[in-house]
């Protein structure tokens, strides 16, 4: 039930969710520090096959080759603005590909799942990943979550620490980075000084204050 409302609340909004999460000021802030991360990680690799695993409307399918999500609304929508990509409906515990990834990468999904099915995400990813394959996902920050938006409802209902995550990966991953996403209380802010921010915000989610960051962005490295 909670998996259908929740494919039925993304699927009504496919058509207006990119100006409604990320045309504003707080979403850019958001995408801006996303696109940096990956900018940075996928600089000077040369990977052939690099999935978007729950892509929604396509705002991150620049960084790989394939995408799938569980909406098909969303899919066609992501179709419109990359033709060239190869696309199709797909669960992140059921990838429907054949082919073999070198780096599959996931945003905004693992905070709408419990713990067990964050498991089969992993599994599933070991599954589809060649020698060495790298996994990036962001998870909310169970420390930051406690302290600032306790409310547990199934929009980012699940968070982990640091090392929940190495205790979930122990046995399949090797913790190779993690790096924090939106530092500041931006939505407290108000919307014409937020992007000044911005530089400060992506340097201090490198440093140790990344632990009190509202996101982690995490890599893994199968081994």
């Amino acid at each position: 039930m909670m998996k259908t409302s929740i494919l039925e609340y993304y699927s009504s909004l496919a058509e207006s969710y990119d100006e409604n999460r990320f045309g504003n000021s707080y979403g850019k802030y958001v995408d801006q520090q996303e696109r940096a991360f990956l900018s940075s990680f996928f600089q000077n690799k040369k990977y052939k096959k690099v999935m978007d695993l729950g892509c929604g409307t396509g705002r991150l399918l620049d960084f790989a080759t394939h995408g799938t999500d569980f909406s098909e609304n969303m899919l066609n929508v992501a179709r419109q603005k990359h033709p060239e990509k190869i696309l199709t409906v797909g669960e992140i515990s059921g990838i429907p590909f054949h082919e073999e990834f070198d780096c599959i990468f996931c945003f905004h999904v693992i905070m709408h799942q419990n713990h067990l099915e964050t498991k089969a995400f992993l599994n599933e990813c070991y599954r589809k990943l060649g020698k060495n394959g790298i996994l990036i996902f962001d998870y909310p920050v169970k420390s930051r979550k406690r302290s600032v938006s306790p409310q547990e409802d199934w929009h980012a209902g699940n968070s982990f620490s640091a090392s929940d995550i190495a205790a979930l990966s122990k046995e399949q991953w090797k913790v190779k980075n993690t790096t924090g996403v939106l530092f500041f209380p931006i939505h407290r802010l108000t919307k014409a000084i937020r992007r000044f921010f911005l530089p400060l915000d992506i340097f201090l989610c490198r440093t140790f204050l990344k632990n009190w960051a509202s996101y982690h962005i995490t890599v893994l490295e199968k081994i």
